[in-house]
């Protein structure tokens, strides 16, 4: 039987947390071969002098971005602004495109200009792309040539509310966002020297976070959604905890019954809740370096109010793991290629 000849990929922004995530997951995907990896500070380094888990593992060393070649996938790990610069320009180099920054997930022009405060430089792109959450456009994505990054803020509260949202039983939603530090990427500031960084529970973004219009593209405005991030001291992780007020009061049985409808089919996503044990919930901890969602919950029966809780590893489910996923879907191929990694425990 004759071998499946692999898809060259290459990598745009390859010495960031994301694209070195990127890196590890293809390197040992079954379907691809890593071509190119891009950096224009890292040029001409071995990729192990950046991101030393690879060591051993392979001898790509980086290039620079201007002398980027044609390849069959392209994936895009640039800092927010840049790929829609640039993107007549990637789009030229390969049949699939998967950009992970924030440049296009919103397909409403004006969403963007009121998000983040600015003209597209591209709006004519936006609706090319489609946003990549597999469990939520999985349809769209069979096919699709352009895929866009998620926020990992986004996708742990579009995942924890969707069940509730689609079946109409939502009122109104307070979710509140606790985040590791890898989600402000690699480049050092203020807010990440480790004196200022380690210990704290800081409070970012109470109100207004970008990622607030994705969970609102994708789950609809038909209720009102309230959504805060905090900063904690963890590297990596999001724990989502989603305070839902219902039109009625639902049994535990009931919410039981609608999550696993939802989820049952979806190989990223586990329903976590135990009345026995430590870990009772969903804990991001357990899910470094897994492309995982785990979703919890809780019914308050005095309120009515429904507490859902999802976590995840921002830097793959919340990155470069649905990244990965969106491609397998848009060629075709086992949906969890590569993406098999079920985490560690204790760490």
């Amino acid at each position: 039987m004759a071998t499946e000849e692999r898809r060259k990929v290459s990598i745009v922004g390859g010495s960031g947390y994301v694209g070195g995530e990127l890196l590890r997951l293809l390197l040992f995907h079954p379907h691809v071969e890593v071509k190119q990896v891009t950096s224009a500070s890292q040029a001409g380094r071995y990729v192990h002098t950046v991101h030393p888990n690879l060591r051993g593992v392979t001898t790509l060393q980086f290039t620079h971005p201007d002398v980027l070649s044609e390849t069959d996938i392209l994936f895009l790990a640039l800092p927010h602004g840049q790929a829609a610069r640039s993107i007549e320009r990637y789009a030229a180099l390969a049949r699939y495109l998967i950009d992970c920054s924030a440049d296009f997930r919103l397909r409403d022009p004006a969403a963007y200009v009121r998000w983040y405060e600015m003209e597209h430089p591209a709006k004519d792109w936006l609706a090319r792309f489609v946003y990549g959450l597999p469990e939520r456009y999985r349809a769209a994505l069979n096919g699709a040539h352009y895929a866009s990054g998620v926020g990992c803020n986004a996708t742990a509260a579009i995942l924890g509310l969707a069940p509730l949202a689609d079946a109409g039983l939502l009122r109104e939603a307070v979710v509140d966002i606790k985040v590791g530090s890898s989600e402000a990427g690699a480049q050092p500031s203020a807010s990440s020297h480790h004196p200022e960084r380690s210990g704290v529970i800081r409070p970012f973004k109470p109100t207004g976070h970008r990622h607030q219009a994705e969970v609102i593209q994708a789950l609809g405005n038909g209720f009102p959604l309230h959504f805060s991030v905090t900063s904690v001291d963890v590297v990596r992780g999001v724990l989502a905890t989603c305070h839902c007020l219902l039109h009625r009061a639902v049994s535990e049985k009931e919410v039981w019954q609608l999550y696993r409808a939802a989820y049952q089919h979806e190989p990223f996503i586990r329903l976590v809740r135990s009345n026995i044990g430590i870990h009772r919930f969903p804990e991001p901890k357990l899910l470094a370096g897994s492309n995982f969602c785990d979703i919890g919950f809780e019914v308050d029966p005095d309120t009515g109010r429904v507490v859902v809780l999802a976590a995840l590893d921002n830097l793959m489910k919340g990155a470069a793991g649905s990244a990965v996923q969106s491609m397998n879907v848009m060629l075709g191929w086992e949906e969890t290629a590569g993406l098999t990694f079920p985490g560690l425990h204790p760490i």
